[in-house]
């Protein structure tokens, strides 16, 4: 049992995760519907990195913060906006020009299905969400929002009390980063054993999707899909691969070492899920610890570039079925609205649905194509998430390079 324990443990993190991915596919197409038997298997995997993510979003952005000045904090937020600006721009006209091109559903009905309308938020209360009346409340509810605040604003304050003229002051913050530093690799070293049986989790997952939606559904929207993973192809080989030769890493090599990153937030669907992972993956890559920790909890929360591309071809998507013409003023704002009503859910499975859904509501298109598109939901959101980790952390290394440059 010991040598089998042993030899588990020595293959490649990458090699168990497809495995478990493709076995789950076989048991799902041979068990069918009863592939739901399978679910808690899936579920106890995102519910241990669900687990972690929180503590851990929250750990390494009071650190980075910890370790930069004022000067650097706001050096490095504004080079991230910029950045994701511009990759959710190019991947909304990557999404939009592809859909117009190929018109994907062109063939297809709406079903009979009717899907509840959800409840579109204000932008001022998602402004109003990121400051919580609560401390524990907010830790409790998991609400990310209101915890990359807390994490800032305790990070700036340790900074701060480090910069202190008195001696006491400087000793509590001293000791509140010793103890900042110690839970963080305490939950580092829980996600190593986590990471374990993350192969097991992802065969529960894919064999419930392929279980219950079978290949008639995934024929029936292959077109969608296709277009899709083309968009992802053109993002990561024009986009993501022109930012790192314009910052001068190597593109290939970089990919290698992030593989591990994108590969679980693929199998898994959730960004957020895999934070901790890209968080290392983003160290081998050779960005600095205070980088890494500061920009991807950030893009794990507000940057959804596979979710902007998903948008943009969805759009097109339910105005082909709906034989309804959309101006480009029209998609424009669909996009921008779209866009902001993602802050907060990028680490979320599905939640590109409830975001499609408020959406379509808002600009008077049927919310059938949700039913629609739920039906490759699983399929989508594993390229659309590994989309938004890779291009994290490319944004982490392109800030990385000029903030090194800068200091030099």
């Amino acid at each position: 049992m010991g040598q089998l324990w042993k030899w588990y443990r020595s293959i490649p993190f990458a090699i168990k995760m497809l495995s478990g991915f493709l076995l789950g596919i076989v048991a799902g197409l041979i068990l069918g519907t009863q592939s739901e038997t399978l679910r808690p298997l899936g579920t106890i995997l995102i519910n241990l990195l669900s687990l972690i993510a929180v503590p851990i979003v929250f750990l390494t952005v009071v650190r980075a913060v910890d370790q930069m000045s004022i000067t650097q904090l706001g050096r490095m937020g504004w080079k991230l906006i910029l950045y994701y600006a511009v990759t959710t721009a190019a991947a909304v006209g990557i999404g939009v020009g592809l859909a117009l091109l190929f018109k994907p559903g062109g063939n297809l009905t709406l079903p009979d299905v009717v899907v509840e309308p959800k409840e579109t938020p204000h932008i001022s209360d998602v402004i109003l969400q990121m400051i919580p009346s609560n401390l524990f409340e907010a830790f409790a509810s998991g609400d990310l929002m209101a915890i990359l605040f807390l994490a800032l604003i305790i990070g700036i304050t340790i900074s701060t009390m480090k910069s202190s003229a008195e001696e006491a002051m400087r000793t509590s913050a001293d000791r509140l980063s010793q103890l900042v530093i110690a839970l963080n690799d305490m939950f580092n070293k829980l996600l190593q054993g986590i990471l374990l049986y993350a192969p097991i989790g992802v065969f529960g997952i894919s064999a419930v999707a392929f279980g219950n939606q079978g290949w008639e559904t995934f024929r029936s929207l292959l077109s969608f899909t296709g277009v899709f993973y083309l968009g992802i192809v053109i993002l990561w080989v024009f986009v993501y691969s022109g930012f790192l030769r314009f910052s001068g890493n190597g593109v290939f090599q970089f990919f290698r070492d992030t593989k591990e990153a994108y590969s679980t937030a693929f199998f898994t669907s959730s960004s957020l899920a895999s934070l901790p992972i890209a968080i290392n993956a983003a160290k081998r890559a050779g960005i600095s610890e205070r980088t890494a920790n500061f920009a991807l909890p950030l893009g794990a929360i507000f940057n959804s570039d596979g979710g902007a591309l998903r948008m943009g071809i969805s759009i097109v998507f339910a105005a082909t079925i709906t034989n309804l013409q959309l101006s480009a003023s029209d998609l424009f704002l669909i996009v921008v609205v779209g866009t902001l009503l993602s802050i907060g859910t990028a680490g979320i499975p599905a939640a590109g649905l409830v975001t499609l859904s408020a959406v379509l509501t808002m600009f008077g298109l049927p919310l059938e194509i949700v039913a629609l598109i739920a039906g490759v939901d699983a399929i989508i959101g594993m390229g659309g998430t590994a989309s938004n980790v890779i291009g994290d952390i490319v944004g982490a290394a392109v800030v990385d390079r000029t903030e090194k440059a800068t200091e030099a």
